[in-house]
């Protein structure tokens, strides 16, 4: 999804079913392919986002590398705490996931408790420019409360 060619923004109210099946806006359905192949991430407290699978893997495994020959060097010998945290957090950050036809997906078990909800709640759907972000509602309040007055700079230091 970094390689597309807009910006993705937007903000929707969905509910999710008795099972934490979750259907996507279609403008954000139709970013994804028709394989339905994503990765589902865990970002912040009470947020996940969605990523195409192919430019999330190449990312990770970019950087994994770099730690791959860092651990072989022998430069993180001194860092085993740091190693175990990063290795904790690489084994339960992120999941393959399959969206189904329509920008329908099932919320799966790990990531709906990371994000707080429970069957039949709502989620706020949001664009972030490039990903899909799935946010409890609360938290999306508070989030755009604390940042929205830095919006300015933001776009200031981004556009510059």
């Amino acid at each position: 999804m970094t390689d597309q060619k807009q910006i993705i923004v937007g903000e929707f109210s969905r509910k999710l079913d008795d099972r934490f099946r979750l259907s996507l806006p279609s403008e954000f359905a139709d970013l994804f392919p028709k394989s339905g192949d994503c990765i589902i991430a865990k970002e912040r407290s009470g947020c996940l986002s969605l990523w195409e699978q192919k430019t999330w893997q190449a990312n990770l495994d970019t950087r994994v590398e770099v730690v791959q020959a860092k651990l072989k060097a022998g430069i993180l010998n001194q860092k085993v705490s740091e190693l175990q945290a990063f290795g904790r957090l690489l084994s339960t950050r992120h999941r393959p996931l399959q969206m189904a036809g329509r920008g329908r997906l099932v919320l799966p078990e790990g990531f709906r408790e990371y994000l707080g909800v429970e069957a039949g709640n709502e989620v706020m759907i949001v664009g972030a420019t490039i990903c899909v972000e799935i946010w409890h509602p609360q938290k999306w309040i508070r989030y755009v409360e604390k940042y929205i007055p830095k919006f300015r700079s933001l776009l200031n230091v981004l556009s510059q």
